[in-house]
């Protein structure tokens, strides 16, 4: 079995994509329940791109990956995620407990710096920060609540 089949036999136990009848938009929801803190699954790029687009996740300045398995590209943006991806270790992993049955959430700047499609934000959440433009957009008050990638932290520290 290769890697790529394992990761696509775990996915399929762990999470499974919803569609909006209304919308037609597309969500990854957990089909178990994790702790803080959990690996969901590794992940790797299908195809990178030298800019970002709304399917990316930015990895340096000139690498923006696809990622596969493919439905990890259904996870929606929150400013209260349940989930962060790591692009170090190349995994998906909780930040906080996720029963089964809710949605998988991430931070979209927490892995972008500069989004090529900023959008007003309508998570609900009481910590909503409007505007979703990228990490290199934040105030300082707000760096403090979100995890960030590697790259997006090296960034940070260099502003």
């Amino acid at each position: 079995m290769s890697f790529i089949e394992t990761i696509d036999l775990d996915l399929t136990e762990v999470a499974e994509i919803r569609t909006d009848a209304v919308t037609g938009f597309r969500s990854l929801f957990s089909k178990k329940s994790f702790e803080a803190n959990e690996v969901v699954i590794g992940f790797m790029a299908r195809a990178t791109h030298a800019t970002p687009n709304y399917l990316t996740v930015q990895i340096n300045d000139d690498v923006h990956i696809e990622l596969f398995p493919e439905c990890l590209e259904c996870i929606n943006h929150s400013c209260d995620p349940n989930c962060f991806f790591d692009t170090t270790l190349m995994e998906l992993v909780t930040v906080k407990p996720i029963a089964a049955g809710e949605e998988f959430s991430f931070f979209y700047p927490s892995a972008e710096w500069d989004m090529d499609r900023p959008f007003a934000c309508h998570c609900g959440s009481k910590m909503c920060i409007g505007k979703i433009q990228g990490a290199k957009h934040l105030s300082a008050e707000t760096l403090t609540r979100y995890r960030f990638t590697g790259f997006i932290q090296q960034k940070l520290s260099s502003r």
